[in-house]
């Protein structure tokens, strides 16, 4: 794990001319920070081990030699990015480690897609943001030059989406002038991973961001998905995952959206489960740690009895989604990622 951390470090050196000084000195805290992900007294449990290992032996043995996987959605870039971050996850080296050669190879998919104008990864916003996530998680652990440049033409897609939009916020494409929680709710999110990897982000386009979602914040805590009404768990995830990484806890709002999950751990989304999975679980590690360890038993058990003999996920979404999602609803037994950082 110092090795990884290591490289971050000295790819961020390398690209101080690139991205300025405050790059550097970000970077160099989040390296700090994650020196000891976990306590001695904090074991992962055996089961998750376990599971993760099936899971990345699955996505390892599946990965095409393009760098994505031949299931109904394991093309989409976004799909590419939350298996690289799965991988990652985990503490794998990415450039000498036993799973680099997939690592490399999705991460170079992933630029692979890129649009060398406007810098958009895929055909939504979806894809985009969570690729853009799966770069910065990477930049400076991976050893690969076109990541630094990739990721800020990432951002910069992203922000300037925000800028044409009347919400402040994004939906489907760059060009949208509506708004939802769940496609804002991947991009702040990929803002927040940018900005801890050493790039600037403005505070005031996250500002508008969090403000366009607590619009859509009804009067329980629950979040809609373009307005207050018909609130759901799943966009209630997201919205207190993106206040979380925003360091804004001590709000009403704040609040009673955490209450709202808490009475919520029984609840599977029946038509995105692991896209629920891995957002309820991130949600709950930064809210309230003693609901996390109820909610991780639960989730243990249920990823447990579901996970095929393959180690892979089922579900109509495609087997290297449903598996990313998993795994990275695991992952927080690990801590490894900046993005995990309380």
């Amino acid at each position: 794990m110092m090795r990884i951390f290591q490289l971050r470090a000295a790819r961020g050196l390398w690209n101080t001319a690139f991205l300025g000084l405050t790059a550097l000195s970000s970077l160099l805290s989040a390296a700090s920070a994650q020196d000891l992900p976990r306590r001695p007294d904090d074991p992962v449990p055996a089961q998750v081990d376990t599971m993760y290992d099936r899971g990345l032996a699955y996505l390892a043995k599946n990965q095409n030699a393009q760098g994505y996987w031949n299931d109904s959605m394991g093309s989409e870039p976004g799909v590419v990015g939350l298996c690289v971050v799965a991988f990652l996850a985990h503490g794998e080296d990415p450039n000498h480690g036993m799973y680099a050669a997939q690592i490399t190879k999705g991460i170079d998919y992933l630029i692979s897609q890129q649009n060398a104008t406007n810098g958009y990864i895929g055909n939504s916003m979806y894809n985009h943001g969570f690729s853009t996530l799966a770069l910065a998680e990477a930049y400076g652990a991976v050893d690969n030059p076109k990541i630094a440049p990739a990721l800020k033409k990432c951002v910069e897609l992203i922000l300037s989406a925000q800028k044409r939009n009347k919400s402040n916020a994004w939906r489907y494409t760059p060009d949208s002038t509506d708004a939802d929680t769940t496609v804002s709710g991947c991009q702040l999110v990929a803002l927040f991973a940018s900005r801890n990897a050493g790039l600037p982000v403005p505070d005031d386009a996250l500002k508008k961001g969090l403000e366009y979602m607590a619009k859509c914040r009804g009067s329980d805590g629950a979040y809609g998905y373009t307005s207050a009404g018909g609130g759901k768990p799943t966009l209630t995830a997201i919205g207190v995952l993106c206040l979380s990484l925003a360091k804004e806890k001590d709000g009403k709002g704040y609040q009673s959206s955490v209450e709202y999950l808490k009475n919520q751990l029984s609840f599977r989304d029946r038509h995105y489960p692991y896209y629920f999975e891995y957002y309820m679980s991130q949600a709950l590690f930064h809210a309230d740690m003693d609901t996390w360890n109820e909610w991780n038993s639960r989730n243990i058990r249920y990823l447990s009895v579901s996970q095929s003999r393959d180690g892979s996920w089922p579900g109509n979404k495609g087997q290297s989604f449903n598996t990313a999602g998993s795994l990275l609803s695991l992952a927080l037994n690990y801590r490894f990622l900046p993005i995990y950082e309380k």
